[in-house]
């Protein structure tokens, strides 16, 4: 995916791998994201989560959070995810048929950087994808979780449908 305003020194400047994942314990359920961001010997491990999500809305924030980590305009990124929800909706160009709200910062956010997607299989023993995993999971293990006001806005509106149905 091509960067729209490409900068001079990001050619310079090594990739950045960035490993995503998303898990809810139910769907919907408690939910987490975890990403890994590795550059030349850096390593920086991102995580959160909330008290009620889906799984897909996790695999597609962790991409999201992991990019707004990233402060290197035009900066070359290899994302890596298990979800095929997320990778082929870029790569192949899936229908986007919901979580629009992170659609759109996913957009907003990947106009900065020339990105290039990788599918792995998830709980394949991939060192990276099997720790992003563990953030999630210990992500949405802790208490007091706030809730996804993107999920509950879309439920709530729902709700509205059903009833004035």
């Amino acid at each position: 995916m091509p960067c729209k305003n490409t900068c001079a020194m990001a050619a310079s400047r090594p990739p950045i791998y960035l490993f995503t994942d998303g898990a809810a314990s139910g769907n919907p359920g408690p939910g987490g994201w975890g990403a890994v961001l590795r550059c030349g010997d850096a390593r920086k491990e991102l995580s959160g989560g909330f008290a009620r999500t889906t799984n897909n809305r996790m695999e597609l924030l962790a991409v999201i959070k992991g990019l707004e980590a990233i402060r290197w305009e035009g900066a070359e990124v290899h994302i890596f995810s298990d979800s095929t929800y997320v990778v082929n909706t870029i790569t192949q160009g899936w229908k986007r048929k919901k979580n629009h709200d992170l659609w759109a910062q996913f957009d907003a956010l990947s106009a900065r950087f020339h990105l290039e997607f990788t599918w792995i299989k998830g709980h394949a023993g991939h060192p990276e994808n099997e720790r992003c995993d563990r953030l999630a999971v210990e992500a949405y293990s802790l208490p007091f979780l706030p809730p996804d006001e993107g999920y509950e806005a879309i439920t709530n509106q729902q709700i509205c449908k059903t009833t004035k149905s």
